[in-house]
């Protein structure tokens, strides 16, 4: 799983090029007359303008009219713009779920490498063309306070990646899950910004030795 960069983009719940370009409805992926249900066009023309222009810069009229449907019926599934953002974030979050708990499945018996298939996805989505960093942390920028119900998506998301890490960490025998978890968090967010406006493959390998020196203090 974590030797495609398929597999890497569902890890990590980022779109670069090649993600937006699988994102795309069939109809203008292709060519053909494929129709998917209104709804899931929608979020995947969404998924495509929001990492690519940031969220506020795409209208709900700019998005209606890259579905080619009417207002109603964009409305009727998403009554607000709001409510859109916030089902493109948990559809992010679903697929970063489902790559992680492939990922421990598969590695069960060694949480070291659990990490280290992590930092290698994330260097290898960081180097895709297309890439601009994390969704949920480009979608926290654009909105500055925290009960809006994006930022409360977002934060319900860090939660459970918080506790994820913690659950690897106790297995590797950290003591002071949290502290460390802290750490690796705030070293991931970092990765991320430096891998869109830096070196991909610097943060990738900072990333990878940071979390092996903090592991390795902490046990």
């Amino acid at each position: 799983m974590t030797g495609s960069s398929g597999g890497s983009r569902a890890l990590l719940g980022a779109v670069g090029a090649e993600g937006v370009r699988e994102t795309m409805p069939p109809s203008k992926r292709e060519g053909s007359a494929a129709i998917r249900p209104v709804r899931d066009r929608v979020l995947d023309v969404a998924t495509v303008l929001f990492y690519r222009d940031g969220i506020r810069a795409v209208s709900a009229d700019k998005l209606i009219a890259e579905v080619g449907i009417s207002k109603v019926t964009f409305y009727r599934h998403f009554p607000t713009k709001d409510d859109l953002v916030v089902a493109y974030l948990q559809q992010r979050s679903d697929i970063e779920r489902e790559g992680l708990t492939r990922i421990r499945r598969e590695l069960a018996d060694d949480p070291m490498a659990m990490l280290r298939a992590y930092t290698v996805a994330l260097g290898e989505v960081s180097c895709a063309p297309g890439f601009r960093g994390c969704p949920f942390i480009n979608a926290a920028a654009e909105f500055a306070d925290p009960d809006h119900p994006v930022r409360v998506t977002v934060a319900e998301h860090r939660r459970w990646f918080s506790s994820e890490i913690r659950e690897i960490l106790a297995e590797l025998g950290v003591t002071d899950v949290g502290s460390v978890a802290e750490q690796l968090i705030l070293l991931r967010d970092g990765a991320m910004v430096s891998g869109y406006v830096g070196n991909p493959q610097d943060a990738s390998k900072a990333l990878t030795d940071a979390l092996s020196a903090i592991i390795d203090a902490a046990r």
